[in-house]
């Protein structure tokens, strides 16, 4: 007996010697240089024998991912120092026949690599715990981190010219050319690492609510936080749909963890994020950050819907009332409140960024929603708070290791801290995501830190085509020392970095499509009023729910409105639950001279932005903005 127990001593496989074999080595793990830690999922952490010892029954592998070391650099993701090794128990790829023959087509070597397809949500959980340091939040949802890149990399962004797109597409800044031959080589980089995986994940989801004008998106990739993403943007195809997918429309290869070669044909760094239309591919390389999928795909639908299809593609929120079942679209960059404005407890969310209009309706792109975390709360936001839980995604989001707690104002490792959930999280999500009506209202949010621009004014169709092509908001200054003005930003068609087309395209399809509908159309600031940043207020969420409340139920549109000199808009003299003095701006300012400087200033930024589109709209556009 005695033998025994020293046996078991030596080995350290008593309930003491695993728990403090474990902490010892866990403990070592912190001490090694960076180069030479390799946690890796498919080392075991397995105690020496010191001499030879009596066979005792084996005992499998203890796995062990957590990694100390992460929590001093979160933005360090374990894949970089290891990856997943050998699987005791092999699993069924899910994939028959067609499916299997196209992997194999595509160059993927079935011999050597698992395929996952539409892993249950649980599984994909265990894998990101276990091979990539994601970690349970307290509330259930998956924290990952996406690696140096914590937001996107527009200036890597390519497209393909090929000669079946070509013509449609708006080369420049936004739409870097890329030859073919470039992309191909960068494809095939992509497909050589992920060959390189033991372990593969497949996604098949649709883009689009509305079966007449969706596409099956195929995604392959090498983590499970990547698969986890997918599954909650795009929409999950039930079982039937899924066993007769057939092959998709749309296929991104993300080898993120793995380097473009910056020194092939128009790199400029190793970052690589590129779609062919031709092909229908997208490829990513150099980048972990999970929203380049997602508005990938937003990119092939605002070239698909208005070039395919001959529908409008809109980077907009939408809401549908409860009674009446009138849809309202919400166009507006980050931070004017799109999100938030388009959530009523009156009115069903149809979706909160991406849409599309057709002759049939509305409907959303999307499966789920991608929401900022920053200084979230659950009294500010208690939709959204609440939606973050078990088959959510925090991303890079600083938690506390003694309790899984997400402090969502630590800003220490990005301001861009998200969460991606699906869209049936959000009670009073209209599921399916569409609806038959046509638009009634168009309300485009602006955020003016020049506080010139009314509450609310209500646009005529050449002033909405104006105002759509300038994309106008305001970035407010931060805590930094010397930042004394606002950034003004025109983002066209308030969607820059994802349009595929001319942005003339899309605003003349809102302008026709205004005119069947005969849809109004609002501008609403919900930024400063009475003074400029630093010296008015920002305007009162209150009063801004209050006009969209009038807007809603008719009230608005019955006023009676003055013309707001030098932009020409068109403001209410009135409005329920609104104080009348906030309604005109000139009226609101004490400063009069201060204001008609400002004014003057906003407007020639307006001139100047406008006029990369003016030779291509109608003369009646191009006068439809502030005038000197």
């Amino acid at each position: 007996m005695q033998q025994a127990l020293r046996v078991i001593r030596n080995i350290g496989i008593g309930i003491g010697g695993i728990k403090q074999g474990i902490v010892r080595r866990v403990a070592a793990s912190t001490q090694l240089a960076p180069s030479s830690r390799v946690p890796g999922p498919s080392r075991s952490i397995a105690p020496s024998s010191p001499s030879p010892s009596p066979v005792l029954p084996r005992l499998s592998p203890v796995r062990f991912p957590v990694m100390p070391h992460l929590l001093s650099t979160p933005h360090v993701t374990p894949h970089i120092f290891g990856y997943p090794g050998k699987y005791e128990e092999p699993q069924d790829n899910g994939l028959i026949g067609k499916d299997l023959e196209y992997f194999s087509d595509a160059g993927f070597d079935m011999s050597k690599i698992h395929l996952k397809r539409n892993a249950p949500v649980a599984q994909l959980y265990e894998d990101a715990v276990r091979y990539e340091g994601a970690v349970i939040s307290s509330s259930g949802a998956l924290i990952n981190f996406s690696g140096k890149k914590t937001g996107r990399s527009p200036k890597d962004k390519r497209i393909v010219y090929e000669e079946t797109s070509k013509d449609d597409i708006w080369w420049g800044p936004v739409n870097i050319k890329m030859d073919e031959h470039t992309f191909e080589i960068n494809r095939e980089r992509a497909i050589d690492y992920l060959n390189t995986r033991d372990l593969v994940y497949v996604f098949d989801g649709y883009a689009g609510w509305d079966p007449r004008y969706r596409i099956k998106v195929r995604v392959v990739c090498a983590r499970a936080y990547h698969a986890l993403f997918m599954h909650n943007m795009l929409i999950r195809p039930t079982e039937e749909e899924l066993a007769n997918w057939g092959e998709p429309d749309f296929i991104i290869y993300n080898a993120g963890q793995f380097p473009a070669n910056r020194f092939t044909t128009g790199m400029t760094s190793t970052t690589s994020v590129e779609i062919n239309f031709k092909r229908m591919e997208m490829v990513i390389l150099g980048t972990e950050y999970a929203g380049e999928m997602k508005k990938g795909v937003f990119s092939v639908m605002h070239y698909l819907q208005p070039v395919k299809f001959n529908t409008l593609s809109l980077h907009s929120s939408a809401n549908v009332g409860i009674e009446k079942q009138d849809v309202t679209l919400f166009f507006g960059l980050s931070g004017t409140g799109k999100t938030t404005l388009s959530t009523d407890p009156r009115r069903q969310l149809i979706g909160d960024d991406e849409h599309v209009w057709s002759d049939h309706g509305v409907f959303n792109i999307e499966g789920g929603c991608y929401a900022k975390c920053i200084n979230l709360s659950g009294e500010k936001e208690p939709e959204i708070y609440n939606a973050i839980r078990f088959g959510s995604i925090l991303e890079n989001v600083v938690y506390n290791p003694s309790n899984r707690m997400p402090d969502y104002d630590d800003v220490s490792i990005t301001e861009n801290t998200r969460c991606a959930y699906p869209i049936e999280y959000i009670p009073g999500a209209k599921i399916p995501c569409s609806s038959p009506n046509q638009p009634s209202n168009i309300i485009m949010l602006t955020c003016d830190a020049y506080g010139v621009l009314p509450p609310v004014s209500k646009l005529t169709p050449e002033q909405a085509s104006y105002h759509f092509l300038a994309g106008y908001t305001s970035k407010t200054p931060g805590t930094e020392d010397g930042v004394l003005e606002p950034l003004p930003t025109f983002s066209t068609c308030y969607s820059a970095p994802f349009l595929v087309c001319h942005p003339s395209r899309y605003a003349t399809m809102l302008a026709e499509k205004m005119e069947a509908t005969k849809a109004n159309c609002w501008l609403i600031n919900t930024g400063w009023t009475g003074g400029k940043y630093g010296t008015g207020r920002r305007c009162p969420l209150k009063y801004t729910r209050a006009i969209i409340d009038a807007i809603h139920d008719g009230s608005l549109a019955q006023a009676d409105f003055v013309k707001f000199d030098v932009f020409g808009l068109w403001i209410p003299t009135t409005c329920n639950n609104v104080p009348d003095e906030l309604l005109d701006p000139r009226k609101a300012w004490s400063d009069k001279p201060a204001f008609q400087k400002e004014v003057r200033k906003l407007a020639a930024m307006f001139r100047k932005a406008f006029s990369l589109y003016e030779r291509e709209v109608s003369d009646k556009v191009r006068l439809a903005g502030p005038v000197a």
